[in-house]
């Protein structure tokens, strides 16, 4: 993301000026936009015209609209978006009041205009535009015959192949249709990784499987690769790294994630980061679950009490359409921060992320103890006020 200019006033109005550059530029501007926001980005609208002769004829004319933002779609696998809303500001093709819908694209600029731009978008930004953000890792969850080729990146997992192949049981002194189907997958496999990792960026690539389907599956990728001496492969062998995961589905790819030698391999990756959190507060939960607390009123009433040592909560929060819920949740994060606290905000789009999101998508680690009051006491204590 390229940050053209930045005007904001005292009072946190005002607006910001981006071109996104990647795909995944698009799920930080999807993140950044909300309904009552101001956009205004070059656009296509289809104009009728009448000639003199009084034909009717309609033409497709690009201009530069600003919306009023009512509506946001986002398709994280094209990694498209759409924003509806109505022109706000006079054009001569379109009426002031209109309904339009602008389509973002990865190297068009927009503006974006808020009344109150919070500390967490402010950071997304300031995120987005740090190229040391998108240190990217690929990933190959498989089993036999089911594999998923997936990018990691610092906001989301994207699932880019799947590839299934039906093999055939072994049978007794015949082995040559199972051990032909599994070269077909494997070959699928490979041609995958190829078409859609791309080596220039991606720093690692993680091959996961239980039991030693990713051992025969590297062999074979390698030894093709020398017999048809494929450059590609063969110079980025040392990308490569060997993890269990329990099945080829894409859940899997959380345990290839918490394997220490990745976790070593990947220390400068949020990826990595998020799902250490998640992992962490998991073992207080079972060891010490005084110090793990979940759910946004008890993590509040634990932050009251300045215990919060990490606080874990999904972006999905934060595109709240209540503006009082939304401001509720950014000022937890700053008063956990004015605190000492660290502060992960997870990707509801990655694996760690659609985990928190099962646990209310708000959690966090505790510094010490701190007494929880079950529900009943709170139902009690509020009917004695």
């Amino acid at each position: 993301m390229k940050l053209v200019r930045k005007d904001l006033e005292k009072d946190n109005a005002g607006q910001v000026t981006l071109i996104p550059e990647e795909p995944e530029d698009m799920w930080h501007t999807y993140n950044l936009l909300q309904v009552g926001d101001s956009l205004r980005a070059s656009t296509i609208r289809k104009v009728q015209t009448e000639s003199a002769t009084g034909s009717v004829g309609s033409n497709r004319i690009r201009t530069t609209l600003t919306l009023c933002v009512e509506a946001i779609d986002f398709d994280s696998q094209a990694c498209q978006l759409r924003v509806k809303g109505t022109n706000i500001q006079e054009n001569e093709y379109v009426k002031m009041g209109a309904y339009h819908t602008i389509e973002l694209e990865p190297n068009r600029q927009f503006t974006l205009a808020k009344k109150q731009w919070d500390s967490v978008v402010l950071e997304r930004i300031e995120q987005a535009c740090d190229p040391a953000w998108s240190a990217d890792v690929a990933a190959v969850v498989m089993q036999e015959g089911l594999a998923h080729v997936c990018l990691v990146t610092p906001s989301m997992t994207l699932t880019r192949a799947k590839v299934e192949v039906n093999i055939p049981r072994k049978r007794k002194g015949n082995c040559s249709q199972h051990d032909r189907a599994l070269e077909r997958f494997y070959e699928q496999v490979v041609q995958a990784i190829q078409r859609h990792i791309n080596f220039d960026v991606v720093k690692c690539v993680l091959v996961a499987s239980p039991g030693f389907v990713r051992e025969q599956f590297c062999n074979y990728m390698f030894q093709q690769a020398v017999k048809t001496d494929n450059k590609l492969l063969l110079e980025n062998r040392s990308k490569f790294l060997q993890v269990h995961s329990s099945s080829g589905h894409k859940y899997a790819l959380k345990e290839a994630l918490c394997d220490p030698a990745v976790t070593s391999r990947l220390s400068d990756t949020k990826a990595a980061g998020e799902v250490k959190a998640l992992d962490d507060f998991y073992k207080m939960l079972q060891h010490e679950p005084d110090r793990a607390f979940y759910g946004l009123k008890h993590v509040e009433k634990a932050n009251e009490a300045m215990a919060i040592d990490t606080l874990l909560i999904s972006d999905e929060l934060f595109r709240h359409q209540d503006v009082a819920t939304r401001a509720r949740y950014v000022k937890l994060v700053d008063s956990v921060r004015e605190n000492m606290g660290t502060v992960r905000i997870f990707s509801s789009l990655h694996v760690s992320g659609e985990q928190l999101g099962q646990l209310t998508g708000v959690a966090a680690i505790l510094r010490f103890p701190v007494a929880e009051l079950s529900d009943q006491e709170d139902e009690s204590s509020s009917e004695e006020d």
